[in-house]
């Protein structure tokens, strides 16, 4: 799944893309016609029955020379932003090394769309930038909305929704820190023998918003090999950042593996399990579990693993009501990092609509650092997808601090393992201890003298007798730690474990699901 975007790369350049104002007036657009999603998606129909014909880009080699320093020493001029007149201006990305396909942009006013010229005049730039030899047609990389930030009003200091390489685009939470990416889809990811496809936004259409609005809607056509689609993205600046997103998609070919509303996130390491001395930090993840709401209620946790081998777990439903990655750790003292982990926003899909039958997918690559996105979660319907197929979806994206609609139930706030058997005594070859922590929901009301039940299973192996429930002692009321160690689990294969909390017959926790892997976890 991983592309030839390095998200460090770009979550390192997004604050340096930055200038000191300079007058000019807005550049001259092309000329009019009429636009509207609806044309976008007649557009999409009919180019999905025609061959698939890539964007030229500009030559490689001054593309090449454009690299993480020289493509961040490149700004767009903010005083010649678009809608500089709203609430919501609009800045652009230029293109360079990691981002290489040109995207045409356009305005769009009371139903009106005019192209958006590149103009190198609209950047400041080195003098000797190797971008200055691209010439006026190179095209743009991407866009920005911006924003005040803490009350200042130099927006130029500031953006809070970047569409930026292929179609890829991210927001940044309440806590004002970008993280985890979202897509308009996956295709093929992780498939045997099938390399992931990742097609492009080749145009965007940008509306101009209100007088005092704080929504901006952007509309998408997506193009790839075996996909045309088109996407409309109402983007809602608030507590966090809320976009309704609406999609038209054909098939050009058969995919294996189609993955809806997919979601990109980066997960290393945590309190779970770190390898001795691999860094100093305690943790390094941008998102620590996938949360799930099923179509029956049920609500499940799935902490994140970084494997050894690139691992596949779907999760079947129907009509999910929600799914995402989530960031629940934000306590800075365990990430002790100035790229601030701790306030890294969650983001959850809500469907609208019935979805019917399928899957929430979770994908995990292996990593040895954070430079790359190695988990990717997306719905997977059930029945095929073939050459000639059409689908339509809507969702809303929420990226916050955590979930918009919690679950009134315990939920997981750790997962960690250890040698098995009883501290004191000689312990058991072959038996690994798990520890898993719950806080809230039924847990903070418990009579005295009430312990909640754990009803536990596991997919393979044998779960000892060894086994308790005991409060956590920090004072916090509802905080429970379930205490069990599994044996006889020789091999390679991942296990699957399940635990969820009773009080009286009734579920008191979430389901926390894991997969454990007894070879990387040294049993």
């Amino acid at each position: 799944m991983a592309s030839a975007i390095d998200r460090r790369t770009l979550l390192g350049a997004l604050p340096l893309l930055t200038a000191a104002p300079r007058a000019g007036a807005a550049p001259a657009l092309g000329r009019p016609f009429a636009f509207d999603f609806q044309r976008l998606r007649a557009e999409a129909a009919r180019r999905a029955r025609q061959p698939y014909s890539p964007p030229t880009p500009p030559p490689a080699d001054i593309l090449d020379r454009l690299g993480y320093q020289a493509w961040g020493e490149i700004h767009f001029d903010p005083d010649k932003a678009l809608f500089r007149d709203t609430n919501l201006p609009v800045t652009f990305f230029h293109l360079g090394q990691w981002f290489r396909k040109p995207v045409r942009m356009y305005e769009v006013e009371g139903g009106v769309a005019r192209e958006i010229p590149y103009d190198p005049a609209d950047f400041s730039m080195p003098a000797d930038s190797p971008a200055k030899r691209l010439g006026p047609s190179a095209g743009f990389a991407g866009f920005r909305v911006q924003e005040p930030k803490d009350g200042r009003l130099d927006w130029r200091k500031n953006d809070w929704v970047a569409f930026l390489g292929g179609c890829y685009f991210r927001a940044i939470g309440e806590l004002y820190q970008y993280g985890l990416s979202a897509r308009a889809v996956a295709l093929d990811t992780a498939v045997n023998g099938r390399p992931e496809e990742f097609p492009d936004f080749t145009r965007i259409y940008l509306e101009k918003p209100a007088p005092g609005s704080n929504v901006i809607t952007a509309c998408a056509l997506l193009e790839g090999p075996s996909i045309v689609g088109a996407c409309q993205f109402r983007m809602t600046r608030g507590k966090g950042v809320i976009m309704d997103v609406d999609q038209s998609l054909h098939l050009r070919r058969d995919v294996a593996r189609l993955g809806l509303a997919p979601l990109t996130s980066m997960y290393w390491f945590s309190e779970t399990v770190k390898p001795t001395g691999v860094d100093w930090r305690p943790e390094v993840h941008d998102s620590d579990g996938l949360e799930m709401w099923t179509g029956r209620g049920e609500r499940l946790w799935r902490p994140l693993n970084d494997p050894s081998s690139v691992a596949v777990s779907a999760f079947e439903d129907e009509n999910p009501k929600g799914f995402g990655l989530m960031q629940r750790d934000r306590n800075f003292d365990h990430y002790l990092d100035g790229v601030y982990y701790d306030r890294r926003p969650s983001l959850w899909v809500e469907p609208k609509g019935p979805w019917g039958k399928g899957s929430v997918q979770l994908i995990e690559l292996p990593t040895r650092d954070e430079i790359s996105d190695n988990v990717v979660a997306a719905w997977a319907p059930q029945a095929p997808v073939r050459a000639g197929q059409a689908l339509d979806l809507s969702y809303r994206l929420y990226w916050l601090a955590d979930n918009p609609n919690p679950a009134p139930l315990a939920r997981c706030v750790a997962t960690r393992m250890g040698a098995g058997g009883q501290p004191g005594l000689p312990r058991p070859p072959g038996v690994r201890k798990f520890v898993v922590e719950f806080l809230g929901g039924p847990l903070a009301t418990l009579p005295f003298g009430v312990v909640p039940q754990m009803d536990l299973s596991t997919s393979r192996g044998r779960l000892t007798d060894y086994r308790f429930m005991e409060p956590v002692p920090d004072g916090v009321a509802g905080h429970w730690r379930a205490h069990f160690d599994l044996a006889d689990t020789p091999g390679s294969q991942p296990v699957e474990l399940r635990l969820q909390l009773v009080v009286a017959g009734r579920p008191a926790s979430e389901a926390w699901l894991y997969q454990y892997h007894p070879f990387v976890n040294g049993t």
